[in-house]
């Protein structure tokens, strides 16, 4: 008997090791393959997530790590050190080690293995934790230099949620920023950031979803981050706060049934960029043995 190919393999185990949790308001499945977030759904069975149809895009809740976005010719440096590294990093390809799990929680760890150094030469734990609080999900990164050198690096999210939401179809949603504001936006050229920021479409912190919006790709907000809620006016929302994840992106493909909602610490590279990652936008760079954390919330009302 052939042995399956080793993406299939990693999605068997993925759909079989998922780690579920429960709340009184939520439950919430999370694979192993990339500690990826499977379904988010209310206690009255309807999805907020996507399902992850590949006729538009496969990913559900990716993580971004060790660099978010795309770099110049799909390489990166450190130091004297250069590699092919793909858009977003690898750990979104990867498997996580359960590390902890209740009712409620579950914490997913990736290590450096030797193919990992290969492209990114440091030793690294990266933690994801998910909890889930009455109506509230709590995602949490913890990111562990485990190396002798400075390691530079990039992380975000990428979850998609339905639009329209359960219970909302044809009506318009929006996302409204919390503090009313009105970020510039760079506007990508295949994947890379151009330097020069653009007007961006908010009005007074409010932002209506329309095809339009993304015929160009993803909207991207360095430094753009405040509390947000999406959704109709009234009705089923989603109201999120974000830890230490200065830049903002929304991405919808055209026609497709999610809207992303994405909040990063780092962002694709600008055109012309050299590779090294500690020079990226918003790139961070960890002493020996230091950790950081970053996170998001997202409160849902049905």
């Amino acid at each position: 008997m052939r042995l399956a190919p080793a993406f299939l393999r990693l999605f068997i185990r993925a759909m079989t090791d998922r780690s579920v949790l429960h709340s009184d308001a939520l439950s919430l499945a999370v694979a192993p393959l990339g500690a990826e977030m499977q379904y988010l759904r209310t206690a009255s069975g309807d999805d907020l997530l996507w399902h992850g149809d590949p006729a538009y895009w496969s990913g559900r809740a990716p993580v971004l790590f060790p660099i978010v976005g795309r770099a110049v010719d799909d390489t990166v440096a450190v130091g004297a050190h250069t590699a092919p590294m793909p858009q977003h990093g690898f750990a979104r390809r990867n498997l996580f080690a359960l590390e902890a799990q209740s009712d409620d929680m579950c914490r997913h760890i990736l290590r450096d293995t030797p193919d990992s150094r290969a492209a990114y030469p440091f030793a690294f734990a990266l933690r994801i934790t998910h909890r889930l609080a009455g109506d509230t999900l709590h995602v949490t990164a913890e990111v562990t230099n485990e190396d002798a050198q400075p390691m530079p690096f990039g992380i975000g999210f990428h979850p998609a949620f339905c639009w329209p939401l359960p219970q909302a179809a044809d009506v318009p949603h929006y996302v409204t920023l919390a503090g009313g504001g009105t970020p510039d936006r760079r506007a990508l050229a295949d994947g890379l950031l151009r330097p020069d920021p653009v007007a961006g479409p908010f009005v007074a912190g409010d932002l209506a979803i329309k095809e339009a919006l993304f015929t160009d790709g993803a909207l991207v907000f360095p430094n753009g981050t405040d509390a947000l809620r999406y959704g109709p006016r009234e009705g089923p929302s989603l109201a999120f706060t974000f830890h230490n994840l200065p830049d903002l992106a929304l991405w919808r493909p055209i026609d497709a049934p999610f809207l992303c909602i994405e909040p990063w610490h780092g962002t694709a590279s600008y055109t012309g960029d050299g590779p090294q990652i500690a020079q990226r936008p918003n790139s961070l760079t960890l002493a020996p043995g230091a950790s950081a954390t970053f996170g998001y919330t997202v409160t849902v009302t049905v």
